[in-house]
């Protein structure tokens, strides 16, 4: 048996994913969490990876169970250096909690999962050319995240509504703007959106899919 590490771009362990993880993985299964920021205050969080206007951003969650805004460039060099803590550990497979678009990210060996090429192929074949409607956290990210759905017959029609907030009600508003433009299935585009979002959004009357279950469902065929 091998040990799974993951890999949040906030603090771990992540409380709202890993019982997701529980659900699907084998129990014995040696598990390493880690967190881009993991000993970090947020006055370091703020000047290390404060948010650079014009420039792509992720929305992550703390400790607290605040959230907090940071750069993706940054957050991605940080990531690169804790990919290769995760190996030293001696972990086999590495699940990205996250389903940002990251270009240069790299294992030496371990096997390595990236939600964000995982998804966009997968909820294609899934899909099977039905208008996707996405539910980003962040209205920046639906420019920003745009490319990684190329895979899609057709361009998906994208809304709003962070997880971290507690705004249930701004989910379903979200999950209802997006069948009224036409969306016959929605995406809920972050490992942040839980249980509790997906029947928010399913209130809309359309099938949801969960981004962090289908990656956790996957992940386990492999570790």
């Amino acid at each position: 048996m091998g040990k799974l590490g993951t890999l949040t771009i906030g603090q771990a362990p992540r409380a709202d994913i890993t019982p997701i993880l529980d659900v699907v993985l084998t129990a014995g299964l040696p598990r390493v969490h880690a967190g881009i920021l993991d000993g970090l205050s947020r006055g370091e969080i703020e000047e290390d990876f404060a948010a650079v206007p014009g420039k792509p951003v992720l929305i992550t969650k703390l400790l607290d169970g605040s959230s907090v805004i940071i750069d993706r460039a940054r957050t991605e060099a940080a990531a690169q250096r804790k990919l290769h803590a995760l190996e030293a550990e001696g972990c086999t497979t590495i699940l990205m909690l996250c389903t940002g678009h990251f270009e240069t990210l790299r294992t030496r060996q371990a096997r390595f999962l990236e939600p964000d090429r995982i998804l966009p192929p997968t909820v294609a074949a899934l899909t099977h050319g039905a208008q996707l409607g996405i539910v980003v956290p962040l209205a920046e990210q639906i420019a920003s995240e745009a490319a990684k759905w190329e895979p899609l017959t057709l361009p998906p029609i994208c809304a709003a509504a962070s997880p971290y907030q507690g705004d249930l009600a701004a989910v379903t508003q979200a999950a209802e703007d997006l069948r009224a433009r036409g969306a016959g299935i929605l995406l809920m585009d972050c490992m942040g959106f839980v249980e509790a979002h997906r029947r928010a959004a399913a209130a809309a009357g359309l099938p949801v899919i969960l981004s962090n279950s289908l990656i956790s469902k996957l992940a386990s065929e492999l570790v």
